[in-house]
């Protein structure tokens, strides 16, 4: 020990865990977590998102408990026939099963499942990735079309010259 110091040289003689101990133990059993959790020596945290693997555009879960909830009738579209027909037919012209579509788009096979049976809710992304990936195109869900205006079947009688003006816009250039 050096000699010039003013420093007192004391020990800590304090208990040191070394190994497994009881120290820092873990309820195991749901009675024993419930029982550190109402003592206060236990506190949880739900995180945000957590456990989710989810794809990015499937909603099955939530789409399915909207069907489920949905009283008003015609509230939430569902995959129209003729859009789940011609993906099949088109699957099956290109001899693919469905897991095979479903990975070639980057999609869970229920995804695909759920548009060929007609239960999915139509998303426009994954209509268009069914397309490039099928090679062809498919019906689009379109959007129900209002009734004719009055006014519109007396305006079809008549036909006259076109004044060149666009409605809303510049008068066209010739």
């Amino acid at each position: 020990m050096p000699t010039g110091t003013n420093v007192p040289v004391t020990q800590d003689w304090g208990a040191v865990n070394v190994g497994r101990g009881a120290l820092n133990a873990k309820p195991k059993t749901s009675r024993a977590v419930d029982a550190a959790r109402a003592s206060g020596k236990l506190a949880t945290e739900k995180r945000y998102g957590a456990g989710g693997n989810a794809s990015a555009h499937s909603s099955t879960v939530m789409s399915a408990r909207k069907l489920e909830e949905a009283t008003d009738v015609g509230t939430i579209a569902k995959v129209d026939k003729s859009l789940s027909k011609a993906i099949m037919q088109a699957r099956t012209a290109k001899k693919m099963t469905q897991k095979e579509l479903a990975t070639a788009i980057n999609e869970k096979p229920q995804v695909v499942a759920e548009y060929e049976s007609g239960k999915a809710i139509p998303n426009p992304q994954i209509i268009g990735k069914l397309e490039r990936k099928l090679g062809c195109k498919l019906p689009r869900p379109g959007k129900s079309k209002a009734p004719p205006k009055a006014g519109a079947a007396g305006a079809k009688g008549k036909t006259g010259a076109k004044t060149g003006v666009t409605r809303g816009g510049p008068p066209k250039r010739r």
